[in-house]
């Protein structure tokens, strides 16, 4: 799943992408309010993590446009602002959950889980295609019965595979979604991960539509 991370400390938001990606999140990173604004205009993504004291424009004013486009991603700030009525103001102004600094990285990484089930509805939480049955809320495969481990890149790469059924989905969207836009990623990455796949849940489940993409096989 995609998150946008929004948080002008570098040793902060260094420890939430690695623990983030080590869940299997794919995260993408601002440090500017304005520059956040821009990328949730240009694009969707499954939550955002914002801070409220930004450079470029303040994380109330960012969390207001979005909710003035009737955007309703899930939203949980993530602030140094602990008295009652900054919290109100937060929760007010469209935010979805509130966590205080400093925090445990295991308390965030549920509170996440918490909201991305809330709006699970919005969109197919399992799938299954014969013998295979994959659940993303649990990221539980099976296949004919049998528990198959995941790696979490893997796991990134299925559930874009099977979040848009039919959505044929280039290499570089998987990539922006894999890695979400850090440099130097393998040129050939997703092919070792689709090949990986494949050998665990079988070689039918990823389609290669030839000079397009890749997209999962109808359930």
């Amino acid at each position: 799943m995609k998150l946008l991370l929004v948080e002008d400390d570098r040793m902060i938001g260094e420890s939430i992408v690695s623990a983030l990606e080590d869940e299997g999140f794919a995260l993408t990173w601002h440090t500017r309010g304005d520059a956040a604004d821009a990328e949730l205009q240009a694009r969707g993504f499954d939550l955002v993590l914002l801070d409220l004291g930004l450079p470029g424009s303040d994380g109330i004013e960012v969390l207001r446009a979005l909710r003035g486009r009737r955007d309703s991603t899930p939203l949980l700030v993530i602030t140094a602002r602990d008295t009652v009525q900054q919290r109100v103001q937060g929760l007010d102004a469209g935010a979805d959950d509130y966590l205080v600094k400093p925090f445990d990285l295991d308390e965030l990484g549920a509170r996440i889980r918490a909201l991305l089930r809330r709006a699970g509805g919005q969109r197919a939480m399992s799938y299954r295609r014969g013998p295979l049955y994959l659940n993303t809320l649990r990221r539980e495969a099976l296949l004919d019965s049998e528990l198959v481990v995941l790696s979490a890149r893997e796991w990134a790469l299925v559930e874009a595979l099977i979040a848009w059924p039919g959505a044929i989905l280039s290499k570089a969207q998987l990539e922006q979604h894999l890695y979400g836009g850090l440099p130097d990623v393998e040129s050939n990455a997703v092919e070792v991960y689709i090949h990986g796949i494949r050998k665990k849940l079988g070689q039918d489940f990823i389609v290669n539509v030839r000079g397009v993409g890749y997209m999962a096989a109808k359930p």
